[in-house]
């Protein structure tokens, strides 16, 4: 009986925009990795400017040399993979500028990387930016994605962790 009085209640885990732009559902990516949900659930923006910021207080465990994504890991163990554009592997790092590195301990709304969009756009597949929950599986929770259009790093919870 005491257990249950100073049983914590159910929390939820909010993951914000990692930058500004347009919200896309995953599965209208033009990508069958990221749209047939591969790697798993998420959602996607289509970027209206360079910025990608942590969406959440987090760790970075994931930079490759490519510089064309980002792994996180929260407190509470949900691994997001920020993956800037598609096909911009093939970049080998060009039109990323990365302020982070792996082990670094981020805070929501920080600064990870600035991407040069024209450059991008002119020399990738897409812009889209795919925002995946990579271990939602062994999470224990369930993720529901917002549906909001308009993302602002700021202000819009884009993905919302719940205990089951």
């Amino acid at each position: 009986m005491l257990k249950n009085l100073f049983k914590k209640g159910d929390s939820n885990t909010e993951i914000y925009a990692p930058a500004n732009g347009k919200i896309v559902p995953l599965e209208e990516v033009p990508d069958p990795v990221f749209s047939q949900k591969m790697m798993g659930d998420g959602i996607a923006i289509q970027p209206s400017d360079g910025n990608i910021y942590a969406p959440i207080d987090a760790e970075v465990v994931q930079l490759p040399d490519s510089k064309h994504a980002i792994g996180l890991r929260t407190k509470d163990g949900i691994e997001i993979l920020i993956h800037i554009g598609l096909e911009t592997v093939s970049l080998e790092g060009k039109g990323f500028t990365v302020h982070v590195a792996a082990g670094d301990k981020v805070t929501k709304g920080q600064l990870l990387m600035e991407c040069d969009l024209e450059y991008i756009r002119s020399n990738a597949s897409s812009d889209v930016t795919p925002i995946v929950i990579t271990n939602g599986q062994e999470t224990g929770k369930t993720f529901t994605m917002t549906d909001v259009t308009e993302a602002n790093y700021e202000e819009t919870v884009i993905i919302t962790a719940s205990d089951k």
